[in-house]
């Protein structure tokens, strides 16, 4: 007999929603958390993030308020006063994690676990250690961000520090190019920060649409963010004044703070996975199956520490497909197909489906492109050099949808919407046949000829 019927290591997104259904469809459940219940996505993720982003674009938005008759003082802006409230959101999001699991009968234990045999794990924390037992367990510990091996690498940041800073920097560099990085790099220049970004690959946003992506470094530049590809830092000096970075090709920038922002890696170090026989990718990833099962017949793992796609929403789908199957006799799998994403840059990104070299790696000459590149009416007074473009891919054998990028105001709202007709095979000709919601920018995309 065991403790438990399913025990979670790791309170995540995906951790909670899997805990969360195999307890209401009768199971007894239990779950461990080092640090906050809530995970990576609302302790230090996707959550705090967004509030940033928030935060910084008021800068813009006092500037551009004075092409519409807005005047006054200038506004000044209190980077403690943002970290308070940021807090006590956390505060109060961590308390209704904690209060969903307690009102769904799941039992919260604040303790790192790590696995004894397939069925025993071990609860270590500032009260001690013990064991408890169950049948099935769910590891769900999500990613970390990684650092490379740099000399003077202790002196820089990630974006896990990036939310609790003292004070705010006046210079700044950021190393990388992905969503991370470009997202940050636009809050940090919206506060004020003399703003860097340093990439070694010869664009920012690898993997993504190339027109985006270079709209994206187009219009960071426009706002004032000094955005250098194929670089990167080969040493990081202390000095008096702040840090000293020497870049690859001989030249220093100096800077105040250095954040690196070059990838997460799936956090299932020290858990006891490889002594049980677990298999794992050479990068950490646990090696899973159609329905998240592990080598190990009991053990299965859902989230980032699977280090497929490291999406929040995507681990909630993966937690609820798992206890579907394996507490309500309800086989379930999750769809991977056209998820769709966005990057709160600024200007925003939303994307689903095929990029345009991915169709024609596909496709070949089977494609049509779409294109829509503007000025947001938002601009046209204030005065705003910034330009959107909409883009959709098109299967010219079957008419279907199998591409959509978007950079410009409000992109994640639109893309959202987008991703459901994608879901449901939407053609171009159904699209063409919608009527415009007028004036919007989403309107383009059933105006496109």
């Amino acid at each position: 007999m065991y403790d438990y019927d399913f025990f979670v290591i790791g309170a995540g997104s995906g951790g909670v929603r899997a805990s969360r259904m195999a307890s209401t469809y009768g199971s007894k459940v239990g779950i461990c958390e080092d640090y906050r219940v809530g995970g990576t996505c609302v302790i230090r993720g996707c959550v705090p993030k967004k509030l940033f982003v928030y935060a910084s674009e008021y800068s813009s938005h006092f500037s551009d308020s004075k092409g519409f008759g807005w005047s006054g003082a200038d506004q000044a802006f209190d980077w403690s006063t943002l970290i308070a409230a940021k807090d006590k959101e956390i505060d109060r999001l961590n308390g209704l994690y904690l209060q969903t699991l307690e009102n769904h009968n799941v039992e919260v234990i604040q303790a790192r676990g790590r696995l004894l045999d397939a069925h025993t794990i071990e609860l270590s924390s500032a009260e001690g250690t013990r064991t408890v037992t169950a049948d099935k367990i769910l590891i769900a510990t999500g990613s970390w961000p990684q650092m490379p091996d740099v000399p003077g690498i202790e002196h820089a940041i990630t974006s896990n520090e990036a939310f609790h800073l003292e004070q705010l920097p006046k210079r700044m560099a950021i190393v990388g190019g992905g969503y991370i990085a470009v997202e940050f790099a636009g809050i940090f220049n919206g506060m004020g920060v003399e703003m860097h970004l340093l990439y070694r690959g010869v664009q920012i946003l690898r993997g993504f649409d190339l027109d985006i992506a270079g709209k994206l470094n187009e219009e960071m530049g426009k706002k004032g963010v000094d955005v250098r590809v194929q670089t990167n830092v080969t040493e990081i000096i202390k000095t008096d004044d702040g840090l000293t970075l020497t870049l690859t090709d001989g030249s220093t920038l100096a800077v105040d703070a250095v954040m690196y922002a070059t990838g997460r890696a799936p956090n299932s170090k020290n858990m006891g996975l490889e002594e049980l026989g677990v298999d794992m990718e050479p990068g950490g990833a646990i090696i899973i199956d159609e329905n998240y099962k592990t080598s190990v017949d009991n053990i299965f793992a859902v989230g980032d520490v699977t280090g497929k796609i490291q999406l929040t929403p995507v681990a909630i789908k993966e937690g609820a497909a798992l206890a579907a199957t394996q507490f309500n006799d309800t086989p379930t799998l999750v769809n991977y197909e056209n998820i769709p994403t966005a990057v709160f840059s600024q200007p925003s990104l939303g994307t689903i489906g095929m990029t345009e070299t991915q169709a024609v790696e596909k496709f070949g000459d089977d494609i049509q492109v779409f294109k829509s590149e503007y000025r947001s009416m938002k601009f046209t007074l204030s005065g705003r050099p910034e330009r959107s473009l909409m883009k959709m891919i098109i299967q010219k054998s079957t008419d279907k949808v199998i591409g959509v990028h978007i950079i410009g105001p409000d992109s994640a709202e639109i893309v959202q919407g987008i991703a459901i007709a994608m879901k449901c095979g939407a053609t171009k000709a159904q699209f063409d046949a919608t009527v415009a919601v007028h004036p919007t920018s989403a309107e383009e995309f059933v105006l496109m000829k």
